[in-house]
């Protein structure tokens, strides 16, 4: 009596990780990224100074306020002074910025913290940089309803607003939803869904 061989059955986990990129591929797009931030990187001619920009301000202010009538000119004084106060306001929250950025750089690119880690890292530089982020549709003008039914609402994306200038800097957007029951949050960063039994 002869016995057929079993048929090779298809394996689930092994189908996975044919779809996951092989160390190959994944080296590859290392390189090609890698290769595409060396051609973005910033090579200036001169490097930025604020002594020397207060400079060209200064004297560029001072061919503008030569063509005005002299009952209603400046002082120089008074030019160089907001001059000199806008250059250094200005090189203070570049340098702000991009150290938030090069923080949060530096927590991305270590193993070990995963994204709740960085989406969080991201979050608390944009509070303490002055920005809110609203998860709550209590406020509804700083948002936009985008699609659904009901009269519930559902978070779709928060909106961000500078606490300085009270100004919405990008409108959030809410689904409607047939209940408004809200459910604790998953890790501090994002509103979860907020459908009710209704919703099922």
């Amino acid at each position: 009596m002869s016995s057929k061989p079993a048929g090779r059955k298809n394996n689930p986990s092994t189908a996975e990780q044919a779809k996951k990129p092989t160390g190959h591929i994944r080296r590859k797009e290392n390189r090609e990224f890698a290769a595409d931030m060396k051609l973005r990187t910033l090579r200036p001619e001169e490097l930025l100074h604020p002594a020397q920009l207060l400079a060209r301000f200064a004297e560029r202010a001072a061919e503008l306020i030569a063509q005005l009538p002299q009952d209603v000119r400046p002082t120089p004084a008074t030019v160089n002074a907001a001059l000199r106060q806008g250059v250094l306001e200005a090189f203070r929250t570049r340098d702000e910025h991009i150290a938030r950025l090069v923080e949060t750089d530096l927590l991305a690119s270590t193993p070990e913290q995963g994204a709740k880690a960085i989406r969080r890292a991201v979050r608390a530089s944009l509070v303490d940089m002055g920005v809110r982020v609203v998860e709550e549709a209590d406020e509804q003008e700083l948002f936009v309803v985008v699609e659904g039914e009901g009269e519930g609402f559902e978070l779709v994306r928060p909106a961000y607003v500078d606490q300085a200038t009270d100004k919405l800097l990008l409108a959030g957007q809410l689904r409607r939803i047939p209940t408004s029951r809200i459910l604790p949050e998953h890790d501090g960063t994002s509103a979860v869904d907020v459908r009710g039994d209704d919703a099922k």
